[in-house]
């Protein structure tokens, strides 16, 4: 969506999501498409409706594309159809309200900007807490970045030194799940370790892949001894296919995080666009070894 991804767990030189009118149509999009999968879970349409305000002929005007379904020996046990609701309402209201945030051009400054071009750009938010927004410009399919930072979210450590593990807590379909997710002790985390119990949730339209997440309450799961438990969001990434070379994405990424403790809020402004920056030098490194062993 992560210190730890500083999330995820949900398009840089992408002149800012090229556009906001092109972002008020992925948002309607995004939420068109899940009212679509609440509905095959039997809810009922006029209550998605209470929650989004999108109309059913908005929703008409978007084909749903499924994402593959997950094998079903490689999920985690099911939760209950209330359960299920819950945590797929938390992600969808996650995902909406990201992005509104990045809908939302106004107030936005420049942090920092890569030679590779990646750019962080950072907004306060009422309360003085600062949301980061990284646009960069990645070596990778959309099919490819899904399945890396989504589907095979519990490999991230694998690849990213900054996470000491992420697991699975809930498997609630294919588009939502539950993660734990601990922060690696590294060497220069001016935030310490932290851990995360979050939602996260993905869309998929004709424009994109679209991954959001927060913060969730689990009574099975509460803060474990020896860590500040962080929380995330609402979070999310955005993820295009570059329009003169699909082999490349645009990858969009809003950070927005409370670490929790008592840091200096100048020392959190500093740590977190290190980690988005981090982050994304370790992804393009997976998908450089990916492309060589491929």
């Amino acid at each position: 969506m992560l210190p730890a991804v500083v999330k995820l767990c949900c398009g840089i030189s992408y002149p800012h999501l090229r556009s906001v009118a092109g972002l008020q149509r992925t948002a309607v999009a995004v939420i068109g498409q899940e009212i679509t999968h609440l509905q095959r879970w039997g809810q009922i349409q006029h209550q998605m409706r209470a929650h989004t305000g999108v109309k059913s002929d908005a929703v008409e005007d978007y084909r749903e594309e499924s994402f593959t379904e997950a094998k079903r020996e490689d999920l985690k046990p099911a939760p209950s159809k209330e359960d299920k609701l819950f945590f797929v309402q938390q992600g969808r209201e996650a995902m909406r309200k990201a992005l509104s945030m990045l809908e939302d051009e106004e107030g936005w400054k420049v942090e920092v900007t890569e030679s590779d071009r990646d750019v962080i750009r950072s907004k306060v938010l009422p309360g003085a807490r600062k949301v980061f927004r990284l646009e960069a410009v990645l070596e990778a399919s959309v099919e490819e970045l899904y399945d890396i930072l989504f589907v095979r979210v519990e490999e991230m450590h694998q690849w990213n030194p900054s996470i000491q593990h992420i697991e699975v807590l809930k498997q609630v379909g294919p588009e939502t799940m539950v993660t734990h997710e601990v922060s690696a002790e590294t060497a220069g985390n001016l935030i310490g370790q932290r851990d995360f119990v979050s939602v996260r949730h993905s869309c998929k339209q004709k424009s994109g892949v679209y991954l959001g997440g927060a913060a969730v309450q689990l009574e099975s799961f509460p803060p474990q001894r020896g860590f500040v438990r962080a929380e995330d969001g609402p979070t999310c990434i955005v993820i295009r296919p570059l329009d003169e070379d699909t082999r490349k994405s645009h990858f969009t990424w809003l950070l927005n995080m409370d670490v929790k403790g008592w840091l200096p809020r100048s020392i959190v402004n500093q740590a977190l666009p290190r980690a988005q920056l981090d982050f994304t030098r370790h992804l393009r490194r997976r998908l450089t070894a990916s492309a060589t062993l491929g």
